[in-house]
């Protein structure tokens, strides 16, 4: 997506499980994405009851209905820009909100700024969550990549999603690559300028992504190599197939799905 060139009027942070990143300012429109919580946000535009984001994880830009999400003071944004943030690293989890006594499900990839001794805070609210958090460092190797890709295993396909229940492509390989405190934009086409090119298939290595185009030239597909002949990758579902130089060979179709 583009990039809007207009001041921040505002900031905000996922309090929700999820919230839908959309193309258009209404809730019909394409889902391109997804804010999990924790994820924050610079706010450039409103209409009505709609405000157009870009995600500071990954700089990706849509449009949130704002009772979706919390607002922030920028005081209170670039604190947690700066604090180290712990990652969920179970599949889904409940989070307890003690400042209102409620709890709700939080899952994968989801982000936790402040997180110490199972307890942290946003703007006033306070926060506890007994699951399993990483504290990802730069640097991790192929070995955590893959075993991060099949804890997403069987998750069914969901343009836009970015969660073990809906997930696309490029959302898949980005929360693996997350969980390794390593990060990726978010679409495909974007994803394959970041990193170095890898010229030929026999010379890939486990934790390598692998890219592919549809007849117009366009990078449309992404997965990530578990060795140089399988791949895993969201099509239909997360699922682990074989690859050659012709591309994605399925063994239940005996078709090739990707270039």
């Amino acid at each position: 997506m583009e990039n809007v060139d207009l001041k921040p009027i505002g900031y905000g942070i996922g309090h929700l499980s999820v919230i839908p990143l959309r193309k258009h300012p209404f809730h019909t429109a394409e889902m391109t994405s997804q804010i999990l919580f924790g994820e924050t946000f610079v706010v450039y535009e409103k209409y009505y009851n709609w405000n157009r984001v870009r995600c500071s994880f990954d700089n990706y830009e849509g449009w949130v209905n704002q009772l979706e999400y919390q607002n922030i003071s920028e005081e209170t944004f670039v604190a947690l820009s700066n604090r180290p943030a712990a990652i969920v690293s179970d599949m889904v989890e409940v989070m307890y909100d003690r400042t209102r006594n409620r709890m709700f499900p939080v899952l994968i990839g989801s982000t936790l700024p402040g997180y110490e001794d199972q307890v942290f805070e946003i703007e006033g609210v306070k926060y506890s969550f007994e699951g399993e958090v990483t504290m990802p460092s730069i640097g991790a190797n192929c070995r955590k990549l893959i075993e991060n890709a099949w804890v997403f295993l069987q998750s069914p396909y969901l343009w836009g999603g970015r969660t073990p229940f809906g997930i696309d492509c490029s959302g898949f390989v980005q929360l693996v690559f997350k969980l390794c405190g390593i990060s990726l934009q978010r679409d495909s086409s974007q994803q394959a300028t970041q990193g170095e090119v890898v010229n030929l298939l026999s010379e890939s290595h486990p934790g390598d992504l692998a890219f592919f185009d549809n007849e117009d030239g366009q990078i449309t597909h992404v997965g990530l190599m578990l060795d140089n002949q399988t791949i895993i990758h969201a099509s239909g579902k997360v699922r682990s197939d074989k690859i050659d130089h012709h591309g994605i060979f399925n063994e239940e179709t005996k078709q090739y799905t990707h270039k």
